[in-house]
């Protein structure tokens, strides 16, 4: 055992080694976008910018170390912040304006929110996440590149006049020149060579270009500042005892929060395990969803006590990161402790770059992250298939993640039992000695009981009737009750029946629920087949 975890540290220590270069670039580019979008989620959430710098430092590094997910980067995010907002403005209502109580009620919310997800992750629910469907994958990847897009058109206004106008002449034209100078350099540079950070690259580049020819453009520092805020420069995050003193824990503080942790404990994992699952696919290796699910928890604690504003993974930094070549942990850890220097040392530089070349990098992003295959293939899967993957394209760009793949699931757990419910069928036929027997084919679940049940002609059977599960299985506690119902039907006929080759464990909770049954089930068979299909089929029932 020691030799094999000697074995395993000495090739992650390799592939740091291997990819240190990597690592190193991306997580500067990460860092570089994380600015924009970490300050403009504060503001949709009704914070200053520094509480989501903080969460975006925090999250990104707890997560990075202790994650599930090497590679992944997480921060605070639109999706959680939309949800925020209410919060926020509840809380201030129950106080004075200037005590900010709607600030301290959000770290109270974001810390039962990480405890929430702590239990998700101890109870192993975040494997859950294997079986979304490939269409909900897919719609959950192309609406969440469509926010991306929407969220950077936004940019392209400035304040004037006391409310936020769209850019118009040469300053729209400038706007848009630098955003495809940067989009050109990003698709340009791998062709060249792979191992050049096109992203961090395309930044200094049109930074460059501004300082050079003296261009009046938006900057980070610009957008802050016309968004109401002071600046990026801050100290390092401090303990907030103030939560303690301003908000009272008593079951009216919870009956408050206990709903918002609870959404936000919900979209932050499905936000967070589905990007974890994108980056499996694109990297070929498999993250630890209920790893993941623990360190986000304990992040999101940690930033509601230190004055974080709270988040999950991020899908379009987590994109850059990977196509930007970062792969190991250190790529993340870069990216978070970068964003602390630019915070405490650098914030004049990091405000003097152009919005344009962020920008730029995010519509990369958006043509990267989009499913552009989805156009090619609509036609050719099954309807159902394109109305789920439509579906919640649509859904989580009108309302949020959560609701678009909770719809998503359910319409594609429903297609699937209607499916499943109508494949059910019996062969009949029999016996020498006039026994009639029901060869059952197909699930037997509570989707499919109706057209079960139809099959059977009790009041013209025979005196002696067998049905044969060798090709079924009984899936839940409707199908055991449809069977001791049947049962029911078939003595009250006065006629004999014998269920034949059910599993072990079906047999053992049918006679549970129903000990009279005892003479109905036949037990003892002498069939190696059914022998080696219960063997196989015996785990799965175990959870009836």
């Amino acid at each position: 055992m020691q030799t094999l975890k000697h074995k395993t540290s000495t090739m992650d220590l390799s592939a740091y080694q291997k990819n240190f270069k990597n690592d190193f670039f991306s997580g500067l580019t990460v860092a570089l976008a994380l600015v924009p979008e970490a300050v403009a989620f504060a503001f949709v959430a009704g914070v200053d910018p520094l509480v989501g710098l903080y969460a975006a430092f925090m999250i990104g590094l707890i997560t990075s170390i202790f994650g599930g997910r090497p590679g992944m980067i997480s921060g605070a995010t639109g999706a959680l912040a939309v949800v925020m907002v209410s919060l926020v403005k509840e809380g201030n209502a129950l106080g004075e304006p200037s005590e900010q109580l709607g600030l301290y009620y959000l770290f109270a919310t974001v810390i039962l929110m990480g405890l929430i997800q702590i239990l998700a992750g101890v109870f192993k629910l975040g494997k859950f996440v294997r079986l979304i469907p490939h269409p909900v994958m897919m719609g959950f990847v192309n609406g969440l590149a469509i926010v991306i897009f929407l969220s950077q058109l936004g940019m392209f206004k400035t304040f004037e006049q006391g409310s936020w106008q769209w850019m118009q002449g040469p300053e729209l034209y400038m706007m848009l020149a630098l955003v495809g100078t940067t989009m050109a350099l990003m698709f340009t540079l791998p062709k060249l060579s792979k191992k050049l950070p096109a992203g961090l690259i395309a930044i200094l580049a049109v930074f460059t270009i501004t300082l050079v020819f003296n261009l009046e453009v938006s900057t980070v520092g610009s957008f802050i500042r016309q968004s109401g805020g002071s600046g990026l420069k801050g100290g390092l995050p401090s303990f907030q005892f103030d939560i303690f003193s301003k908000v009272p824990f008593n079951f009216e503080t919870l009956k408050f929060i206990g709903p918002y942790a609870l959404i936000l404990a919900a979209i932050g994992l499905i936000e967070s395990l589905m990007t974890l699952n994108l980056i499996d696919e694109i990297t070929e290796t498999r993250g630890n969803t209920n790893k993941e699910c623990i360190a986000q928890g304990g992040a999101n604690i940690i930033t509601g006590l230190f004055g974080g504003m709270g988040g999950c993974a991020m899908i379009g930094q987590s994109i850059i990161n990977i196509n930007s070549g970062g792969r190991t942990r250190l790529s993340g850890i870069i990216a978070a402790i970068t964003l602390l220097i630019f915070i405490l040392f650098a914030s004049t530089y990091i405000e003097m770059v152009p919005i344009a070349a962020l920008v730029g990098v995010m519509f990369m992003v958006v043509i990267g992250t989009f499913a552009w295959s989805s156009f090619r293939i609509l036609g050719k899967i099954p309807f159902s298939d394109a109305i789920v993957l439509v579906a919640v394209s649509s859904l989580t760009v009108i309302f949020d993640l959560a609701i678009a793949v909770f719809i998503g699931i359910i319409i594609s757990a429903l297609v699937f039992s209607w499916q499943s419910a109508i494949r059910i069928r019996a062969r009949k036929s029999v016996k020498k000695d006039g026994t009639k027997v029901y060869e059952i084919w197909g699930p037997l679940f509570f989707g499919s009981i109706q057209n079960f049940n139809a099959k059977f002609d009790i009041k013209n059977d025979p005196k002696s009737v067998e049905i044969d599960f060798m090709h079924s299985r009984i899936a839940d506690h409707s199908a055991l009750e449809a069977l001791s119902a049947l049962s029911e039907k078939y003595a009250t006929a006065n006629k004999q029946l014998k269920l034949k080759h059910l599993s072990n464990s079906c047999q053992n909770r049918l006679l549970k629920a129903h000990p009279g049954l005892t003479s109905v089930i036949e037990r003892s068979i002498d069939d190696e087949r059914y022998n080696v299909l219960s063997q196989i089929f015996e785990e799965p029932e175990a959870s009836i």
